[in-house]
């Protein structure tokens, strides 16, 4: 009897490791919008990464959270960082990795609180006429072994494509005004 208890127990935890083998690792999902500006001018306004605070839906979420800054804003090299109470928001920074003027802004997200983790962010501008301009925002990240596992049960391309969502409209509010 102990031993088909034991042997239970063990195909238990066994299964969802063994199964975490065979899950994908990476997630990615990306959202555009049209704005009603020229595309120097969206791109000008999207790289300085302190103007998240007036259109980016998980900056937003606590207009209280403390924030540090380093580096000169608009550069390659600067970091906004940020700590929260609100347990969706937690702590991180963000790094501008590379910016391509009027085309590109590449940053690095690294989560602290409430969990760790790492994810790149890409947005894009692409003139669709002279005072219109499509800016398309990638999100790509992932899990390691066996946290995976996860990827199972949490579609994050409807949880965080509604944020990005959300935030392309904000940005678009703000630029149309």
């Amino acid at each position: 009897m102990t031993a088909i208890i034991i042997s239970i127990l063990l195909a238990v935890i066994a299964l969802p490791l063994i199964v975490a083998l065979f899950v994908r690792k990476k997630y990615a999902l990306q959202r555009s919008i049209t704005i009603n500006r020229p595309r120097a001018e969206v791109y000008d306004y999207v790289s300085r990464i302190r103007n998240q605070d007036a259109y980016n839906k998980w900056v937003m979420a606590d207009p209280h959270s403390r924030k540090t800054f380093r580096g000169t804003d608009g550069t390659v090299g600067f970091v906004y960082a940020w700590d929260s109470d609100v347990k969706q928001v937690g702590q991180g920074e963000q790094e501008i990795k590379n910016l391509i003027a009027d085309e590109r802004v590449e940053l690095e997200v690294r989560f602290v609180k409430p969990f760790e983790g790492r994810a790149d962010s890409i947005i894009t501008f692409q003139s669709v006429s002279p005072d219109q301009t499509n800016v398309t925002w990638g999100f790509q990240s992932g899990m390691k072994y066996p946290m995976n596992i996860m990827l199972l049960f949490i579609n994050f391309e409807k949880i965080l494509g509604k944020d990005l969502e959300i935030t392309l409209q904000n940005l678009k509010d703000v630029q149309e005004k």
